[in-house]
């Protein structure tokens, strides 16, 4: 409405030092706050109630199946249980093996660690006599041969060097007690008779060793055999979920999963995929009443008359013109339509599949009306997608949409896990010069379970020395690179373009190839064909991909501890100086 007046404040103004006038705020005009109210197009609103009661419907169920791995789309596959109040979801995704293998030199500490706990468990029983020095010589560690030596870092070798005659190997410890305090059925459990032990200590020595047997397999969540969810083609993980609804069996796919956090946004729908979930658990009915409260955020205008809104965030000072349209709506929706949203809080199990059956709500006239999802209102409303989930470009209609619009996911996942430096880190990145790409390692784990720096490690060709006057010219096929530095040339294959990992040829005196020593560049099971990524998965920005400890509390008090891995972007393409065919003197 046009006007030649405009007012963008009201506030009160005190011409004294007594401030009771001004605290007041008395009105001498209302009939120029009417006016006020007319030329700002107050009047001109549909007088509605606010809402003072909401009721609310629906049906919520359990995920129960797991399968690792990826799930092409309507395929069926045997899920493997899944109790997801036991434990988080990302804990059964990320975890790969972290406890010793049979070889020397895997994991030297958490042997250590392991025979000094026993030790110390052993301690805390009434025994007669001390077994230090009789389990220390029952289960010695290894001795590392000449060849294992030179291959370990410094650190690892004095660490070695050091415990390795003052405590027993809790790999053995482990291999043992296991075998005789757990054997298979019809064979009875009974403690190891060839140990020594004075048969009054019996009993204590086999209390200490069932509890340190439980301690070393619950330490550290480990998966039953190798990591499947991992895809080393992608960098990233895979796997599907499922749960049992009242309209069938609903399996949902995350094919790419890398960032460490889980939740809705990382499933899709996976239409006519089944893990066997139909003779599950049913879906529980849920019904709730409520009150909706207004939803608030940093900077909205105050309800009261002498509140002050949040200095925070200043709407005021958005500088948008007249061609800015989503700043423009911005504004709008949060200075004039920002109070029309309420919220009703709903209680959901962790780990759930839920669906909306109705939305009932009562306003202050006693007025009931059923609000409807977006999907069902119409085409033009089904374009609101708010917490829903996607499916495949070719199931993706309206009347396919609006069937699963209202399903909402309770990912089962934890909220801020504790996380430790990198024990490893591998920096993916581009070489134009080169026309291929390199797989850095700036970080591996090495024998006891510490961050090795590669830079810091690598070794460089040593010059050679020549006189002064030496003129000859050499030929070299190509120059020398890191040792961190490993290849991923690219190859034609079936499945497409692929970069496959090299091995860098160094001559020094003689030549050798000098490949990946961390697990990220050697995916397991070992002997494969080795890293074979898909060639648009290192972008121009580059890939960083990391190795990390991460500790969580679950909803039952549990706390789980996990070695996963974490995709984040690079650092941009690199250079490594390799140049081919090169004469020098």
């Amino acid at each position: 409405m046009a006007s030649i007046t405009t007012w963008m404040r009201l506030e009160p103004r005190c011409r004294n030092a007594d401030m009771n006038a001004g605290l007041q705020a008395r009105i001498y005009d209302p009939l120029w706050l009417l006016a006020r109210q007319w030329q700002t197009g107050e009047f001109e609103g549909d007088d509605s109630g606010s809402p003072a009661a909401a009721q609310w419907r629906g049906e919520s169920s359990r995920f129960t199946r797991y399968q690792p791995g990826p799930l092409k789309i309507g395929a069926s596959a045997e899920g493997q249980a899944l109790d997801v109040s036991s434990v988080p979801l990302e804990t059964i995704v990320e975890r790969e093996r972290a406890r010793p293998d049979g070889s020397a030199t895997d994991r030297l500490r958490f042997a250590v660690d392991a025979g000094q706990h026993f030790l110390r468990l052993l301690a805390q029983q009434a025994t007669s006599q001390d077994y230090r020095q009789l389990l220390t010589k029952t289960f010695p560690f290894t001795p590392l041969t000449p060849e294992q030596r030179e291959a370990i870092d410094a650190d690892s070798l004095a660490f070695f060097d050091l415990v390795a005659t003052r405590v027993p190997d809790g790999r053995r410890l482990y291999a043992k007690f296991n075998a005789a305090l757990r054997p298979a059925p019809p064979a009875k459990s009974a403690m190891p008779t060839d140990l020594n032990i004075v048969p009054a200590d019996k009993t204590e020595v086999e209390s200490a060793a069932r509890a340190w047997l439980t301690w070393y397999d619950t330490l550290i969540t480990e998966p039953p055999a190798g990591n499947a969810t991992w895809s080393a083609e992608r960098l990233e993980y895979s796997f599907s979920i499922a749960a049992r609804t009242q309209a069938g069996e609903k399996v949902l796919t995350a094919d790419e999963y890398y960032n460490g956090h889980l939740d809705w946004h990382d499933f899709d729908l996976n239409p006519g995929a089944s893990l066997r979930a139909g003779n599950d658990a049913p879906p529980v009915m849920h019904t709730q009443t409520t009150i909706p409260a207004p939803i608030s955020y940093r900077g909205m205008p105050a309800a009261r008359f002498w509140q002050f809104e949040d200095a925070q965030v200043d709407f005021g000072a958005v500088d948008a013109g007249p061609e800015d349209l989503a700043r423009l709506l911005l504004i709008e929706f949060a200075i004039t339509y920002g109070n029309d949203w309420f919220v009703i809080p709903i209680d959901l199990p962790v780990g759930s599949l839920t669906r909306t059956q109705s939305l009932i709500v009562t306003n202050t006239f006693g007025e009931r009306f059923l609000v409807r999802s977006s999907a069902a209102a119409g085409a033009r409303a089904a374009a609101w997608r708010m917490f829903q989930l996607s499916s495949p470009p070719q199931f993706t209609s309206v009347a396919g949409a609006s069937a699963d619009a209202d399903l909402f996911v309770l990912a089962p996942a934890s909220m801020t896990p504790i996380e430790s430096r990198p024990i490893e880190e591998v920096l993916f990145l581009r070489d134009e010069m080169a026309n291929m790409a390199w797989g850095v390692e700036r970080l591996v784990e090495s024998a006891i379970e510490q961050p090795l720096n590669r830079i810091e490690q690598q070794r460089y060709a040593q010059p050679v020395q020549r006189d002064q006057q030496d003129e000859t010219v050499r030929y070299r096929l190509a120059t020398e690179v890191p040792d961190n530095w490993v290849p991923l040339l690219p190859m034609q294959t079936e499945a497409g373009l692929r970069l496959k990992r090299g091995k860098v040829l160094k001559i020094d005196g003689t030549p050798r190839t000098v490949g990946a020593q961390g697990r990220i560049l050697n995916p397991e099971p070992a002997g494969s064909d080795g890293l074979a990524l898909f060639e648009e998965e290192i972008p121009r920005e580059g890939v960083r991909v990391t190795r990390t400890y991460q500790l969580a509390r679950w909803q039952d008090g549990s706390t789980h501890l996990w070695l996963g891995r974490k995709k984040t972007v690079g650092r941009g393409e690199g250079s490594s100086g390799l140049r081919f065919d090169v004469l020098d003197r």
